[in-house]
């Protein structure tokens, strides 16, 4: 892979604005074409018509038939099953320069959950569907951040995929750049807070991975990655993120006066109950940090994981 310093995101063609939807329309996402696309560059998808399906079309859906999920029109006709499936894997194999995907809610080809899947019959229906198009992109690329538009609509979710997608960017630069077993254990010390932040014994339990000396360079990257970008999904929680916050905090014990320490002290209190956001401890302990320097501290992912003017740590 070569080594790209822009972010480059998988998007669904009508998140982005085309008018690609079955009707001639577009479900164009404000926060991913007007802020996040301020950042990133995106790559737009269509499965629908690059299977050959027109603008506008008849609506499709899936259906159980059998051991077997067919995506075509609730009469059967246009049937794009198989050619959905060929063209996912086709694409799932030409993604490893994305660094994030962010698909269609609820689409039959593109949604990542609660797609509906109909019986056979058409009486009835579940929601436990995957889309045809986007199961084969997160089937073969399993570490690819992905999340879909309506989830995005939560501050939380939001914050943690364009979190992951800004670890996973870094981490697709150091193999870019060559691994070495130095750049791993560099990689991780930086993103120890961020880690410490989703799961405190993660820090541990991976950095026992980069220790093992018997284990090849190759084979400890691939074992870290996967189980960095796992806990990266979990969610950093107020209780998590309190923990985080005050195992910096410790770094200043022997620098803060007693206004100051209580100053941060009470901001970490208030963030805990919910009284203000992540940004307000987080600015403090950056204010300390240009006051009393730390190498060590500059370096934690956690303090800018992503550009200021996405404004995510506002409602965290």
């Amino acid at each position: 892979m070569e080594q790209q310093q822009t972010i480059t995101i998988g998007i669904s063609a009508c998140l982005a604005g085309e008018k690609v939807r079955y009707d001639g329309s577009a479900k164009r996402s404000s926060f991913c074409m007007d802020q996040l696309g301020k950042h990133v560059k995106y790559q737009h998808y269509c499965p629908e018509v690059a299977v050959g399906m027109t603008i506008p079309r008849p609506t499709i859906r899936q259906t159980q038939q059998q051991e077997r999920i067919i995506l075509a029109s609730a009469d059967g006709s246009n049937d794009v099953t198989d050619a959905m499936i060929d063209y996912g894997k086709q694409i799932a194999e030409k993604v490893d320069h994305l660094s994030g995907f962010i698909f269609c809610a609820k689409s039959p080809s593109c949604g990542m959950e609660r797609v509906k899947v109909y019986a056979a019959s058409g009486q009835s229906s579940s929601s436990n569907g995957v889309g045809l198009f986007a199961a084969e992109i997160m089937a073969h690329n399993p570490l690819l951040p992905c999340e879909e538009n309506g989830r995005l609509n939560d501050a939380d979710i939001r914050e943690n995929f364009i979190a992951r997608v800004y670890i996973y960017h870094r981490w697709q630069q150091l193999i870019a750049s060559g691994i070495s077993r130095k750049k791993l254990i560099d990689f991780h010390s930086q993103l120890k807070y961020t880690l410490m932040s989703h799961d405190p014994l993660a820090v541990k339990r991976l950095g026992q991975i980069l220790a093992d000396a018997s284990i090849a360079v190759d084979e400890q990257a691939s074992r870290y990655i996967q189980g960095c970008m796992q806990t990266l999904k979990l969610i950093a929680t107020r209780k998590k993120h309190t923990n985080t916050l005050q195992h910096l905090q410790g770094y200043f014990a022997d620098e803060l006066n007693s206004q100051e320490r209580e100053i941060l002290t009470d901001q970490i209190h208030r963030y805990r109950q919910g009284l203000v956001p992540l940004l307000v401890p987080i600015e403090q302990l950056k204010h300390y940090l240009n006051l009393y320097p730390k190498s060590y501290l500059q370096q934690q992912t956690y303090f800018n994981p992503y550009p200021e003017d996405l404004r995510l740590r506002y409602s965290q």
